[in-house]
């Protein structure tokens, strides 16, 4: 169940942080690397699902939860140098958060189940 909501969500993220993007005028470098680290979340989410044990499916979140880590950098930066406001990212970032606790959460369980 968790994963399917992870899968679910890790889609909507992306494609929250894709129409975003095009909205951004210029910064192409910064852009890039939200877009890379956004989408990559779903990646490797949908890794972790055919994993080859347990250690590589929580290596694959491990990886997933970085990855969400660092959107949450870059759209503080965003925020930060005045790209846009907090409150056109806030639906944004709260999906991206709603992701890392259900991210550390499915690791935590995985580990506790090893």
């Amino acid at each position: 169940m968790k994963e399917n909501k992870l899968v679910d969500l890790s889609m909507e993220l992306a494609v929250q942080v894709v129409k975003f993007c095009e909205m951004v005028k210029g910064h192409y470098s910064i852009v890039n690397q939200l877009e890379r680290s956004a989408t990559s979340i779903g990646a490797n989410i949908r890794e972790a699902n055919y994993a080859h044990g347990k250690a590589d499916f929580i290596a694959k979140l491990q990886i997933a939860l970085k990855e969400c880590f660092e959107t949450e950098y870059w759209l503080e930066l965003f925020i930060k140098a005045n790209l846009t406001t907090q409150e056109e990212i806030k639906d944004i970032y709260n999906t991206c958060g709603t992701i890392r606790r259900l991210l550390i959460a499915s690791i935590n369980t995985a580990k506790d189940n090893k």
